[in-house]
Parts: structure tokens; sequence; C-alpha cells
């Protein structure tokens, strides 16, 4: 039985899994994939120590860095996808196609997938114009007009970053405003360079090689629009990938882990979860990397305690 599975290769389980092996945890370390969700992203500017880089050298960056300290410490199962993860005497079990895992602990770390945007020419503008992160993507449009599809807390808080370096934003929520935090939706409204459209939602987006606008359509009106924009950001949420824990610890609403924000344990004991699969507030690779480092920091001390009482 390993101390501790890891479940997830993106910031958040890499930083755990190098944390883990300096602590000198035997660890099981289950990813299909490195990179997480930034895998897609042409170019990331806010990994802080890193000016830009690319979605994939992010991910070779991270895996190399696990890599370096796994030695016989971190058992590395790449190509993996636990499919559940169940209690067991004396810790856990988490189960994949190719095999089945033991440990004491478990931190989960699968992330989530962004809902794509399900119109004609929405598949082939990704990552030319299209694309799922502000916060990776926003500054390449720089001096630019862009449209954000979404009109929650995402979207606005979105359009607000936007506002700082782009020529105009022009924000459409299939509904009001309402879902937004109002104190967010009035700052984001007073910008001179911004433009809320209520109850409208993009038919097409339109462009030769890359991004040039999108027709978008006013469900209470049946007015059709084309508005000319360099960058689409659609912000209309998230999917967790929890289906392997659903039966194990507590969900929100809408799937994602609850967790202790001090420490990142989870409804279960000796279960604990970090980045985009849980509630925390905001979603981004170096929060992710330290919600892993924190979680681990607390696993290797229950750890601990757990030997002691033994």
């Amino acid at each position: 039985m390993y101390d501790l599975a890891i479940v997830g290769g993106g910031p958040a389980g890499v930083a755990a899994g190098v944390y883990a092996a300096r602590k000198r945890l035997k660890t099981v370390f289950i990813t299909e994939v490195f990179g997480g969700q930034s895998v897609d992203s042409v170019g990331i500017e806010n990994w802080i120590g890193t000016q830009k880089i690319a979605g994939l050298d992010l991910a070779k960056a991270l895996e190399a860095h696990l890599r370096t300290y796994a030695a016989d410490l971190v058992d590395i199962k790449q190509g993996e996808r636990a499919h559940m993860v169940e209690k067991v005497d004396g810790g856990f079990a988490v189960a994949t196609p190719k095999g089945r895992y033991e440990a004491r602990a478990v931190l989960v770390a699968t992330g989530g997938s962004r809902r794509k945007l399900q119109v004609p020419g929405a598949a082939e503008f990704e990552n030319k114009g299209l694309t799922y992160c502000a916060s990776c993507d926003g500054p390449v449009f720089a001096g630019q007009d862009v449209v954000v599809v979404g009109g929650g807390n995402a979207g606005f808080e979105s359009a607000a970053q936007l506002l700082a370096y782009c020529k105009s934003v022009t924000l459409m929520s299939r509904s009001d405003f309402s879902r937004a935090d109002a104190s967010t939706v009035d700052a984001v409204l007073k910008h001179a360079n911004f433009k809320g459209l209520q109850y409208t939602m993009p038919q097409e987006i339109k462009g030769q090689g890359f991004v040039s606008g999108v027709v978008a359509q006013n469900s209470q009106t049946g007015e059709t629009v084309e508005i000319p924009a360099a960058g689409v950001f659609v912000e209309i949420g998230m999917r967790p990938s929890t289906d392997s824990v659903k039966n194990l610890v507590k969900l929100d609403a809408i799937n994602r882990i609850v967790v202790d924000a001090r420490n990142q344990r989870t409804s279960a004991e000796g279960v604990w979860a970090a980045g985009d699969c849980t509630d925390e507030l905001y979603h981004q690779n170096n929060i992710a990397a330290g919600d892993g480092v924190k979680a681990l920091e607390d696993i290797y001390l229950w750890l601990k305690a757990a030997k002691k009482g033994a």
C-alpha cells in the first residue's frame, strides 16, 4: 500500500507530487496526460516566473519537474484515468482500466473541462481567436475588439480584465445580468469601452483563418447582428471531473468537491482535493499549484500523526 495516491497531472497534482517526493512519501501518481486544461493554450503569460510559455511546453515542464524528483518514491502511472476511488481496509483504492492502486490517503486533482461553445465556427476557430481562458490569452488581444460569451461572474470578471488593455469588450448573456455579483456588474457597465447584451447568444463565429466577428441573436426580439471582433472569450461554465469520487466525498450543486480552504480536506477523512475539481473561488494554474502544495503539507502531517497513533 502506498502512502498517497495523487490523481491528476495538472499544476495541482504535479505540485503535490514534487512535494510528496521531497518529503519522501511513497506515492502513486495517476494521470492520463500532464498539463491539465492549459495544454490547449497557445501562450500562457500568467504562470509566475515564466514570461510566456505555450501550453504544451508547460505540460512538458511539469512532467520533467516531477520526474526529476520522483526516483523510487513517486510511481508515475501516465496514460491511466481513474474511474473509481473507494474506501478499503486501511485506506483507499483507485481503480483504472489498467490497474488498482491502494493508498492510505488520496489527493484528487482531476480538474475539469470547459463547457464548449456549440455553434458553427466555434471548433474551427478554437485557439485561432476563440479561447476559454482570458487570464492565459487576453494580452494577445491588446488594442483590439473582443467579445465575451457568458453573463455570470466568470464572464464579467473576464470582461473587467480585458477592459484593461482591449480596445472594446462586448459581453453577451443568454439571460439578464442578475447571475453575476451586482458590484462587479456595476463596475464593468461604467466602463466607456464596454457594451453588454442581455438575452443574446452567438449563432456563428466568423473569420478566415482567424476570428473576425460573431453573429449574435437576441432571443426576445429575434434581431440578429454581426459584431466585429478579433477575439472571443467563452465563459459558459465548467464540468468538474469528479465522477470517480461522487460516492465518496461531498459535492456542491454543480458537482465540484467541497473542501476546507485552510487545508484542502474533503468531507471524507483521508481524502484531499485541489485545483479546478474543487469549489475553490478562483480557478487558475497558480492557485491550483498552491492548493496542491497546501494539501500535501496537510497530508504529510496527517500521515505522520496516523503512524504515531498506530
